[in-house]
């Protein structure tokens, strides 16, 4: 939200000059200022570099999310509108047949794409959207199909998981999905922006959960066998998560999310643990006023952040780099940014993050999606009704 806009709302009674000044000197007292979790107590540089970004195609409505096939059959591309494509020799298909409806306003719409573990054995793409129940109300779901082989159509698509209760007007879906080493898939969800939901246990609202493939419950899942949680939740006290991705090296989830105006964090979520939203925040309302729940950035009992940026990037999208075409890029952990119209890089030293990189600034644009492609690129989707498909490489590559 515009920090102007917000104290207008509250004070509508101030002059527009004086508004705009307390604007500045909140945003002020926040820029550029991280704050770091127990697991990154030393200071991190943080830099501004230079990448070259190619254009391989424009013209997509709001895109979300990217998936590489295998055997060189291309990409899947979501449209948050809720239309799936395949981009393929640079090309773009129509939209997939047997694609779900879904619930295409504020936030909500078709969002995550990612391919089973084994899908060069069953061809398996799974899909997060936003569906709606018959009270108006919405949420996030979790479903699987079939790709066929001449890439035209999702056979036979189901659901495997449904977000309860559905409690959504708009608002904060996440959602991200992630395969570990041993195949289970983790959904990592918002909190439909009602916070005291991310710390009830009966509620997937502001969790990462964990099923197995074809969405049941792994009986080792930390709260099964508890009566008052849901048997699926991993970890809670979630915000808003827009990234999930499995580190290459350690084979352990990674998360980030959306604080309010301040707090965007990434975190290791461990089985069973509290991650303190909206008790445990670095942000604070939109208005400048403190979160109601909130007694702290640190709390006992609920884990600190791995990363937090007290100025949030509004942080979207994931990926590891593991590749070999750029050493200068190896152990790093790539991030796009929706608000400050970046990509950031964040240099690895084991878990530890050692220094803070900000790329493709000059491109100005939000940018929704990252993954690491198969030829060792970056591929970057920049979000608005005229995204586009970018292609990133170091400019001293």
């Amino acid at each position: 939200m515009n920090i102007s806009f917000a104290a207008s709302h509250r004070y509508p009674y101030l002059p527009a000059a004086l508004l705009m000044t307390l604007a500045s000197v909140v945003l002020m007292m926040g820029a550029w200022t991280p704050v770091y979790g127990s697991s990154t107590p030393e200071a991190v540089s943080k830099t501004r570099a230079t990448a070259k970004a190619e254009t391989l195609l424009e013209g997509l409505k709001n895109p979300w999310a990217l998936a590489f096939l295998p055997d060189e059959e291309g990409a899947l591309i979501t449209e948050r509108p809720g239309t799936l494509r395949l981009w393929r020799n640079g090309k773009l298909s129509p939209p997939l047949n047997g694609v779900p409806s879904v619930y295409a306003r504020g936030q909500g719409g078709l969002l995550d794409v990612v391919l089973a573990p084994d899908f060069s054995k069953n061809r398996h793409v799974y899909l997060a959207f936003a569906e709606q129940d018959d009270r108006g109300r919405a949420g996030t779901a979790v479903g699987m199909g079939r790709l066929s082989q001449n890439g035209q159509t999702l056979e036979g698509f189901k659901v495997i998981f449904r977000q309860q209760p559905k409690l959504s007007s708009g608002h904060h879906f996440g959602a991200r999905l992630v395969f570990d080493g041993d195949g289970m898939l983790f959904i990592a969800l918002g909190e439909h922006n009602q916070r005291a939901t991310a710390q009830e246990l009966d509620k997937h609202q502001g969790k990462l959960v964990r099923v197995l493939p074809d969405g049941q419950v792994p009986p080792d899942n930390p709260f099964v066998g508890d009566s008052a949680a849901r048997p699926e939740i991993w970890s809670y006290g979630h915000r808003n998560q827009q990234g999930a991705a499995l580190n290459p090296w350690t084979g352990q989830i990674w998360t980030h999310e959306h604080g309010p105006r301040g707090g965007d964090e990434i975190n290791i979520p461990m089985a069973g643990r509290n991650y303190g939203w909206p008790i445990a925040t670095h942000g604070r309302n939109y208005s400048g006023f403190a979160i109601p729940e909130a007694q702290g950035a640190i709390v006992p009992g609920m884990e600190a952040p791995h990363y937090v940026w007290e100025q949030s990037p509004a942080i979207s999208g994931m990926a590891f780099y593991d590749a070999d075409r750029f050493p200068q890029w190896r152990h790093s952990l790539f991030i796009g940014a929706l608000k400050d119209r970046e990509l950031i890089r964040l240099q690895l030293d084991g878990d530890a993050i050692v220094a803070e990189e900000r790329l493709l600034a000059d491109l100005d644009e939000r940018i929704r999606d990252v993954r690491v492609g198969p030829d060792g690129y970056l591929y970057v989707l920049t979000d608005s009704g005229n995204g586009r498909l970018l292609r990133v490489s170091p400019i001293d590559e």
